[in-house]
Order: C-alpha cells, then sequence, then structure tokens
C-alpha cells in the first residue's frame, strides 16, 4: 500500500466482541506478555471474535491478568499503558490511538482474527509468546523479513523452547540448532560447524563478533539467561560481518525491559550435583513509563561425569530503556559473566593411527590442579530515532572485554607417530581479547514508480586486540589408562618455555541494500557491503591490509500465493589469511560464495514456517604450502614458508526445516541438512574429490515438540526432543578416527500448578547413547557426549 508510511500519523483500530447477548464474565489467567497475544487469549476464552489492525499492537505489552471478568472490563485493563483508548457501546467495544493531526486521517484496513490464529506475525520478541517460531528478524539482511520473506535459510531457537529443552548456553543452542553441529575438543574448548567450515562470527543484537580458535578460548559460552532468542542464518553473510567464513552466523538477542511488572525466579537441580538459579525482573521506573529497567542474575555450579571437572557461573545483566521523547529511543546495558573451572585442555586421546582406546567416558587426563579461568564483561547501547515518515535512525556500539586463565595439562604422543607411548605436557596462558563494535544505520520506505519499497544503508567499525602471554613444558611419557589426577605433578613456571602472540584486527565498513516491490508477488533484495580490512601483528612480521573489498548480496523472492514462496539468492563473504607467496606478498583473501533456491511456506498467519533449500558453495584462494622451498624461491626462507592460493573447496547439499504450532497447543520443530563436501583444487592432488569436512555429517536431523494438555489435564505439557547424524571421521595418522551414526533422544514433562508456579523435568540421552561429540582430530584429542542424566525446575512468577 502507498499510504503505508503514514500509518504512524493516523491509526485506527477496532475491536469487535460478537456473539454474545449479553457481556458475560469469563475465567482470564493471561501473564505479562504482548499485547496481541492477551487479545488473542481473551477471544479463546470468549469464543469471540476480534478485529484488528496488527500494526497498532506491534511492540505493546500486555499486563498480567487473572480472575473472573466481563469482556470489556478486560479489554480495559489490558490496554492500560499502552497508549491506545477503548469505548464500549452495546456489544462493540472500540480500541483507538491517539492520532497526530498532521492532515486528514486514514483508516486502516481491519485484520480479523478468530480464536485459532496466531498474533506472530510482524513481531521479533519471543518472551511469552509460547511460540517456537518468530514473526521477524534482521540478522541476513538488516531489513525486519519475516523468515518467509528472506531469501536464505533462516531459524530461530526461541525462549520458549529454550525452556522447554533447559538450554543453558549458546553451546546448547548449537546442538540443537537447525544444520549447525557442535564439535567439543576440550572440557571447555569447542567449534561451531555448519555446511563443512566453521562458524567464526557471532552476532548480539545484530553487531558481529570474532570468533576465532583462540578468541573463543577466552569468551566464555554465553549464558542464555540474558537472551530472548538466537538467530541462525546458514550461509555466506558478508553483508552483515564482512569477514569470515561461508557457514552461518548466530544473532544473540538480548531481553529487553517491559513497562509492566514481572518477575521469575527458576531454580533447577539434577545429575551429578548439577545446580542452577535465574532471576529476572522488570518494570517501569517512572509513572509514565517511559523509563524501563530490568535485571538478570544467574548461578550456575556444575559438578560432571567426568572425574575432578566442575564449573561455577555467575552472570549478571542490567538494561535500561528510556523514551527520550515520543520518536527517540535510548538503551545502555551492561553484562558480566564469569565461569571458573577445572578443566583439562584436550580432554581425550585415539590410538596412533584414530584406534579406539576404549577410555571411560569419565577419564580426567589432567592434574587435580589444572584451572580454565573466564570472565567477560559487556557494555552495550544504541539510540534510535523514528521520524514521521516512517524512517529509523540507529547507532549502535557494544564493548566486550574478555579475560581467561588457563594452567592444564594435554596429552598427545610423538611426532612423527613412531608408536613409542604418549605425552603428557602442560602449558599454562593469560589471554585478554577486547572488542569494540560501532554501527551507524538509516532505514525506511521509499516510493519509486507508484510503489513503495525499502532500504537500509549504514557504515561500521569493529576492532579486536588480541593479547597472550604464557608458556609450555615438553611433554613427558605417560600411560593413559593409568593417569591419576591428585599425583600429576603441577610444575613451576619458571621452567616454561615463553610465549606470546599480541595483534590487532581493525574492520571498517560501508553498506546498502535495499528491497524492491516492482510487482505484489516479486520482491528483490540487492545489497553489498565495502570493506576496508587492517591487520597488525604486534609480536613481529607480518602485518597486511585488505582495502576496498567488495561483498555483495542479491535475492529474488516470488509469492505463488499468500502461502508458499519460491527464491533465490547469491551471498559473498571473504577471509583474510596470513600466509606470504614467494615474493614476501601477502596471500588474497579467501573468498566463500553461497548460491541458494528454495521453496517456503508460511502457515496460520507466520504460527507456522516451512522451507526446502538447495544449497552450493565454494570456498576459492586457499592457502597452501609450496614444495621444494629454498632460499632462491622463497624470499622468507628459512624463517617462514611460501604459500600459494589455488586451493578451492566445494559444499552442495539440502536443508529443510519445518518450525512453530502445528496446533495452538503442539508445538513443533523438524530439520534436515544434507551436506556433500569435496576437495576442488588442492596442492595434493590425491585430495581432489576427497571429502573436505569429514567431522561433519552427511546427514543430520534434530527435532522438538512440546503440547500442551486441554480440558481437566490443561495444566500438564510434555515434550521430546532427537538428535540424529550419519557416521563421521577424521585423519589421525596413516589411519582414521570414526564416530558411527546415533541419535540422542531427550524427554520433557512440565506442570503448571497455579498462576505463579511452575515444573519441568528433563530427561536428557534417555538411552544413553555413547557418542563423540567432538572426535579425535589429527592431534589425537576428542570428548564424549554427556551420557544419560535428569534435570528438575521450579519456577516461580510474579
Amino acid at each position: 500500500m502507498t499510504d503505508f508510511p503514514q500509518r504512524s500519523l493516523a491509526l485506527c483500530v477496532s475491536l469487535f466482541i460478537a456473539g454474545l447477548a449479553q457481556a458475560a464474565p469469563v475465567a482470564i489467567n493471561l501473564p505479562a506478555q504482548p499485547l496481541a497475544d492477551s487479545l488473542q487469549t481473551l477471544a479463546q476464552a470468549g469464543g469471540l471474535q476480534v478485529v484488528y489492525e496488527p500494526a497498532a499492537v506491534v511492540g505493546k505489552t500486555a499486563p498480567r491478568l487473572a480472575g473472573q471478568m466481563e469482556p470489556s472490563v478486560a479489554l480495559q485493563r489490558l490496554l492500560a499503558g499502552s497508549g491506545l483508548v477503548g469505548s464500549v457501546q452495546g456489544n462493540v467495544v472500540s480500541v483507538t490511538a491517539p492520532t497526530v493531526a498532521t492532515g486528514s486521517a486514514i483508516e486502516l484496513g481491519a485484520t480479523a482474527v478468530s480464536a485459532a490464529s496466531s498474533s506472530i506475525a510482524g513481531t521479533a520478541t519471543t518472551e511469552h509468546s509460547g511460540s517456537y517460531t518468530t514473526g521477524s528478524m534482521s540478522t541476513a539482511t538488516k531489513l525486519p523479513l519475516s523468515i518467509r520473506e528472506t531469501p536464505q535459510s533462516v531459524s530461530v531457537i526461541t525462549r520458549q523452547r529454550i525452556e522447554d529443552q533447559g538450554l543453558n548456553d549458546v553451546n546448547d543452542v548449537v546442538k540443537y540448532a537447525p544444520g549447525v553441529t557442535l564439535r567439543k575438543f576440550g572440557g571447555d574448548r569447542q567449534q561451531f560447524l555448519a555446511r563443512g567450515f566453521t562458524i567464526d562470527n557471532l552476532m548480539y543484537d545484530g553487531l558481529p563478533t570474532i570468533l576465532s580458535t583462540f578468541t573463543q578460548d577466552t569468551l566464555a559460552e554465553a549464558d542464555l539467561a540474558i537472551y530472548d532468542h538466537v538467530e541462525v542464518v546458514r550461509g555466506a553473510t558478508g553483508l552483515m560481518t564482512g569477514s569470515g567464513s561461508p557457514s552461518a552466523t548466530l544473532n544473540l538477542v538480548r531481553k529487553r525491559p517491559t513497562a509492566t511488572p514481572q518477575v521469575s525466579i527458576t531454580t533447577s537441580a539434577g545429575s551429578w550435583d548439577r545446580y542452577r538459579t535465574e532471576v529476572d525482573a522488570s518494570n517501569k521506573l517512572n509513572d509514565s513509563g517511559t523509563v524501563r529497567g530490568r535485571v538478570v542474575a544467574a548461578y550456575q555450579d556444575d559438578k560432571s561425569y567426568i572425574d575432578e571437572r566442575n564449573k561455577q557461573r555467575q552472570t549478571f545483566y542490567g538494561v535500561l530503556e528510556a523514551d527520550l521523547n515520543d520518536s527517540t529511543t535510548w538503551t545502555i546495558g551492561a553484562s558480566k559473566q564469569r565461569d571458573d573451572a577445572t578443566s583439562d585442555w584436550g580432554s581425550l586421546p585415539s590410538g596412533y593411527n584414530g584406534e579406539y582406546l576404549g577410555l571411560p567416558r569419565s577419564s580426567f587426563l589432567s592434574g587435580d590442579w589444572a584451572y580454565w579461568d573466564r570472565d567477560n564483561v559487556s557494555v552495550f547501547t544504541d539510540l534510535t530515532h523514528r521520524f514521521d515518515n516512517g524512517w529509523n535512525a540507529r547507532l549502535a556500539g557494544s564493548k566486550i572485554w574478555a579475560e581467561s586463565n588457563t594452567f592444564s595439562n594435554y596429552l598427545s604422543f610423538p611426532y612423527p607417530y613412531l608408536g613409542s607411548g604418549y605425552e603428557q605436557g602442560a602449558g599454562q596462558y593469560d589471554t585478554t581479547d577486547t572488542q569494540t563494535n560501532l554501527d551507524g544505520s538509516l532505514s525506511g520506505p521509499f516510493q519509486l514508480f507508484g510503489r513503495e519499497h525499502e532500504l537500509s544503508v549504514g557504515v561500521s567499525h569493529r576492532q579486536e586486540k588480541f593479547d597472550q602471554t604464557g608458556g609450555y613444558w615438553a611433554g613427558y611419557p605417560v600411560d593413559p589408562y593409568n593417569i591419576r589426577p591428585g599425583l600429576v605433578p603441577k610444575p613451576s613456571r619458571a621452567d616454561r618455555s615463553p610465549y606470546a602472540s599480541k595483534n590487532t584486527a581493525t574492520e571498517d565498513a560501508a553498506y546498502a541494500v535495499a528491497r524492491f516491490n516492482p510487482i505484489d508477488p516479486l520482491h528483490i533484495i540487492v545489497g553489498s557491503r565495502l570493506s576496508w580490512y587492517d591487520y597488525d601483528n604486534r609480536t613481529g612480521p607480518g602485518d597486511y591490509k585488505v582495502t576496498q573489498e567488495v561483498t555483495p548480496y542479491a535475492g529474488v523472492i516470488y509469492d505463488l500465493n499468500d502461502t508458499y514462496s519460491v527464491y533465490a539468492s547469491y551471498t559473498e563473504i571473504f577471509k583474510p589469511q596470513t600466509e606470504q607467496d614467494s615474493g614476501g606478498s601477502v596471500l588474497d583473501p579467501m573468498t566463500g560464495k553461497s548460491y541458494e533456491i528454495g521453496l517456503k511456506g508460511e502457515y496460520f498467519d507466520g504460527a507456522l514456517n516451512a522451507s526446502f533449500a538447495l544449497f552450493d558453495m565454494t570456498q576459492e584462494n586457499r592457502a597452501y604450502l609450496l614444495g621444494n622451498q629454498n632460499a632462491s624461491n622463497c624470499a622468507t626462507f628459512p624463517a617462514t614458508s611460501c604459500y600459494g592460493s589455488a586451493g578451492e573447496v566445494r559444499s552442495r547439499g539440502i536443508d529443510t526445516e519445518i518450525t512453530g504450532a502445528l496446533t495452538p497447543n503442539w508445538q513443533f520443530s523438524a530439520a534436515y541438512t544434507l551436506i556433500l563436501s569435496q576437495y576442488v583444487k588442492d596442492a595434493v592432488e590425491s585430495n581432489e574429490g576427497r571429502k573436505f569436512a569429514p567431522d561433519q555429517p552427511k546427514h543430520l536431523f534434530k527435532a522438538a515438540t512440546s503440547y500442551n494438555f486441554e480440558g481437566d489435564l490443561n495444566k500438564l505439557r510434555i515434550g521430546a526432543d532427537v538428535i540424529a547424524q550419519s557416521d563421521t571421521f577424521n585423519r589421525v595418522g596413516s589411519g582414521y578416527a570414526t564416530q558411527d551414526s546415533y541419535a540422542v533422544v531427550g524427554l520433557m514433562a512440565g506442570y503448571r500448578f497455579d498462576e505463579h508456579w511452575d515444573g519441568r523435568v528433563n530427561f536428557n540421552n534417555v538411552l544413553d547413547e555413547k557418542y563423540w561429540q567432538g572426535i579425535p582430530t589429527g592431534s589425537g584429542s576428542g570428548t564424549y557426549g554427556d551420557p544419560r542424566n535428569v534435570m528438575f525446575s521450579l519456577k516461580w512468577s510474579l
């Protein structure tokens, strides 16, 4: 509609309640939640029909409401503080929003919503929605689009699903999210994988954070107590993140303050003496509700099925949100997470050629003095101004100070693989990683050829300053079957071999993306990012720059009807590399390219989303070691080696998902991913055609569901989840470490005792499947997944 930008100036909302001769009282028990959800439940309680314009209630929250009352009374209480005004005439209740006198008012078309409809459409916040899906996300394109409108494979792990499955940190999200894989290679060391590549970007409220191998050892696994939901975009995301791999990006979206009071306390206890407590409180801080605040705190004490291992986690979060005027909102917040763990360096080994050694899952091959402590502090802010013409301006910034201190053992076998026994060494490192992120953007609708389109433009700056000092000790012979943590000697720091790594990476960029709507069923998204990348190695040579790197984005969506759309997209990303060629110049960045075509369906007004996609990805200009090097053909020899950049790998596959409400009481998510990855070009010709990422499964299936009973059992809910994957392997020595196909099943049951108390039990790995969460690599280190376990939770809410 061409008058869409003016809707915020003249807004009319109509609510019709029909079907009753008299306004008979109805039983109501509503939590504090989005206003659209409360209106929906009111309609269900009275068997009524609700008619309203969805845009009028987006972003508005209704207070908790319970008791027997007439619909008109319930309506007035639900509208309190919303800025909407209700009036009753007979059996018709009208709700209107104040309009700005800038000319004649524009009457908006109303949308009828029956008791079976959903109010998901258009909303991004998932808290209190009860849903496994979302109505809007902007991680892929910066534009607030629905899943169906986004021309890539995208998923969301909502607040409801986080609570149903008892997910505590981002590792749990990766474990259960569609199309991505968690690889553990130490008690506190992990990688996130997708489509044959390693994920090296996380986003927090849309601002990217570098997630390299070294920084991931310092950045704590984000505790989910402070997040509303996590969005996952699979494939190259260079438009949003700049540099990185073409795998996927996770966007962690923080909880925000509410204008209505809400308080909850959740306690959990489970197997191996694991305990957790969360406190979450939010409310307006002045009478008008223009200033709002929220605080979250969590404490977790985890022992483990692994001998000696334990971890204590403390998480604190505070955020303030202020409406400076009717058009401007300022948000500022901070969080702190500290993890203190008794932890190993590399977990369990394989044999010299990948053989399975049969070590118990409980084995801890380090000293009982070993530790891996991390302390992360984050501050963030954003200032958003909404113009009268529908445009928004946003300035956002964040800073992370991450520290880690580790002193632990590692187990390895001598190189080359002589079969002469195992060695146990040790390492001690102090690390700081400081990341700064700034972003300014302007977005909104514009008119062209009589049609309305959307545009977003912006500039960004991010910098990582990484400093690591410490040292390591040479290994000594050990028998892995007879290591006793209490008898492992703790080496003296004075005897270590010193180590230092210090570098600073800076990336500046300008970007633009537009969504054109030339005809009603056709939508075209085009964009590009222009990046400048600077790497400063502060401990020696190796500085390099990438200037004016162009990263394009293109997507086409065609609506077949009101339910189905077909789409195609092309996305890119670049990844700088430090290797030098024979002339001493740094190699050009690797380039990741992702092609995707698919079909998406949106059912029940967005309450259920389905997708089917085919993807084809390549990463080119991969560095490879040149052969027969000497001082005449390698300028830096023998101090450093020389490389070429003709390497190329390819990943193809299928990505499918269905997530959301099958019925108003049944939430469901299922996803299947097929990955075929191989070397296309490599310095070792025998590698060409071989599998490129053998530690990622060819077949990956994940599902989760929950069902709320009705009638006399309406306080009871049940759920289940499953992860199933095909076999994987890694080359070790002259052989392979292997993981057979497996499936892990979990069950859940919950009971709502009354409006304040809710209980839940999660029974994980019910069949006690023994499997590698990360199979041993060339260094012979792997980690088992958790055995059978149970967790009980009890939640009180105001």
